[in-house]
């Protein structure tokens, strides 16, 4: 199996992100520096959080247009799967590979937290590892989280089941008490029309240990692996 995490200037999580990867695969996966132009064959493309180029203009908009975002591209076109957490999903918007943007946070304030998501199906190669409605307690740490899109795509993506995730409360309810960041219907990540792309804003790789707080983002990385080794 072949993994590859894409590191960029100011990228802060991939090595969060490789060790929850190592732990369910045994082997390190990985780290291709966003100048490189050729990928090869690859079994999963991960973009991890953290603050490429700094933030600057937008979030994700000046690592969008890195030589690797072009294999990036190549490799979605192909069907390989692609997961993006924070910085990593705000460039998939950006490359407009996810619909939608995400905005400022609507306290204008960075939020690093702990906070409660909702599982919202597991028919996808990503959430296979949950029960429909499992929900599950990982971190946030972003300024700009707050997902928008207008009400057409919004419909389109709860029609196909595209919401991966929803914040919510410790009983599982989407209301004004899990509004963290302001975002439309309190998403937390969305897929692809063909599902094999996924970009949330928490930090599953950030609760797959066992001296973090929890180990509830683990069944992301068991689901997503184990659809590609068949297991």
């Amino acid at each position: 199996m072949d993994i590859a995490i894409l590191v960029f200037p100011g990228t802060n999580r991939e090595k969060d992100m490789a060790m929850a990867v190592q732990t369910v695969t045994g082997k390190a996966p990985r780290m291709v520096w966003h100048k490189e132009t050729d990928l090869g064959k690859l079994d999963l493309v991960i973009l991890p959080g953290g603050f490429s180029y700094g933030d600057y203009l937008r979030c994700g908009a000046m690592a969008a247009h890195s030589p690797i975002m072009k294999e990036v591209l190549r490799h979605a076109a192909r069907g390989t799967p692609l997961l993006g957490v924070c910085n990593g999903f705000q460039m998939l918007v950006e490359t407009g590979l996810l619909p939608g943007a995400l905005l400022r946070n609507q306290s204008l304030k960075f939020i690093c937290k702990q906070v409660y998501l909702r599982a919202e199906n597991n028919n996808n190669d990503f959430m296979r590892g949950f029960e429909a409605g499992q929900i599950i307690n990982v971190p946030v740490a972003h300024g700009e989280g707050n997902y928008f899109a207008d009400e057409d795509t919004i419909k389109t993506l709860n029609d196909q089941d595209r919401v991966a995730f929803r914040y919510c409360n410790e009983n599982g309810q989407s209301d004004e008490s899990a509004a963290i960041n302001g975002s439309r219907e309190h998403i937390a990540g969305i897929l692809s029309a063909d599902k094999k792309i996924l970009g949330m804003m928490p930090h599953p790789e950030n609760a797959t240990q066992s001296w973090q707080a929890n180990v509830s983002g683990l069944p992301l990385f068991t689901g997503m692996i184990g659809a590609i080794t068949g297991a």
